[in-house]
């Protein structure tokens, strides 16, 4: 697992030479989405160059987005429902800004129901936000917890990585260089 990034690093505003400024929005509760969300921007920083800043959306509601050229939102499902803040942080207008959506569901990390969860979680996303300029949305696993005691885990780390590293080349702006 990458080294913690701090709660939040929003409002680092230094320009990246290389024109790719990147937005993680997240809504975690049990904190998988927000390890997810942490592999995802060393991925995009160290691997593709992209200055990124992390964002709880739960605790930071209105995160300024003018300055980005991209935005990814992670979010978590909880008793097969996608955690609200998630569903209403896509409600911004983000205009022509390149977007990416992941979601933490232990459905979506169970290969017998990953489709039940791209059912269920993602294409209603694509459907119901058509606005949003999405470059992809992918679903992880996820971990529940019973007084502290982890009782299933499906998340994979390298799925995370794997996907980032896609990732990184769908939200290049005109100005990179290949």
């Amino acid at each position: 697992m990458p080294p913690a990034l701090p709660e939040s690093n929003f409002g680092d505003q230094m320009t990246n030479e290389r024109g790719n400024r990147t937005l993680i929005a997240y809504a975690s509760r049990g904190g998988v989405t927000r390890e997810y969300s942490e592999i995802i921007a060393e991925v995009l920083r160290e691997k593709h160059g992209h200055e990124v800043d992390t964002v709880d959306i739960r605790k930071e509601k209105t995160p300024d987005i003018s300055d980005y050229d991209s935005i990814i939102l992670g979010t978590g499902v909880r008793m097969q429902r996608v955690y609200k803040k998630g569903l209403s942080f896509l409600k911004n207008d983000f205009g022509e800004k390149k977007v990416a959506v992941f979601l933490s569901s232990n459905e979506a990390g169970t290969p017998d129901s990953y489709d039940d969860a791209v059912r269920k979680y993602m294409n209603p996303i694509r459907e119901n936000y058509p606005n949003l300029n999405l470059v992809d949305i992918e679903g992880f696993g996820g971990r529940i917890r019973v007084l502290g005691k982890t009782t299933v885990d499906t998340c994979d780390p390298g799925k995370v990585e794997g996907w980032a590293e896609q990732l990184g080349e769908k939200l290049r702006t005109p100005t990179d260089t290949p």
